[in-house]
């Protein structure tokens, strides 16, 4: 039976999600991710406590300094590493099982959706998973309803703008934008 760390090993060699044995263990921890993110969004809860159920569901401490506002929402929890001073917004998706890194002073906005897991296109691969990690750099903000898929690593005090779809790199000191994403212009230093 697959652990925590077998699987973690697994997708930080991008290997695809397709055996009964990972299938198994993305339900188990599914169904410990619904019943803490459940608890997180059910009632109201000062910071304090939100840190604490955040705790639980990443299987280690965030920062002291990490401001959360629930909903919160993620089918797996325990791949997303959180810096210092970083924000998240309401109503934000984190499909983490990939690995998701959001650097120092990050910023996300409303509804933002990080999705690390992608689908087979042929029909007969459809069922098949492939992971790959998401990273944010230093002091990136990410607008409201922005969606960032697998593999993408956005650079150093990027934004990225309300609604984006961004499908590939982002380079630091960048504004992108639209779907698919794309350089809108340069930021200075």
């Amino acid at each position: 039976m697959m652990n925590l760390s077998d699987f973690l090993q697994h997708v930080a060699e991008r290997r695809p999600l397709d055996t009964p044995d990972i299938y198994d263990f993305l339900d188990r921890s599914a169904d410990e991710a619904r019943r803490i993110t459940a608890e997180l969004n059910g009632s109201y809860h000062d910071m304090d406590a939100i840190r604490r159920l955040l705790a639980r569901l990443f299987g280690c401490e965030p920062d002291e300094t990490l401001r959360v506002f629930p909903p919160f929402y993620t089918d797996f929890g325990k791949n997303i590493r959180l810096g210092r001073r970083v924000f998240i917004n309401a109503a934000c998706h984190f499909q983490d099982q990939g690995g998701i890194t959001i650097g120092d002073d990050c910023l996300i906005g409303h509804a933002v959706v990080f999705a690390t897991l992608n689908h087979g296109l042929a029909p007969e691969k459809r069922f098949s998973m492939t992971p790959a990690p998401i990273v944010l750099g230093r002091n990136v903000w990410v607008g409201s309803n922005a969606t960032i898929l697998q593999g993408v690593t956005i650079g150093d005090h990027a934004v990225i703008a309300a609604g984006a779809v961004v499908t590939k790199d982002v380079p630091a000191y960048t504004v992108v934008g639209g779907v698919p994403a794309k350089i809108i212009r340069r930021i200075d230093a």
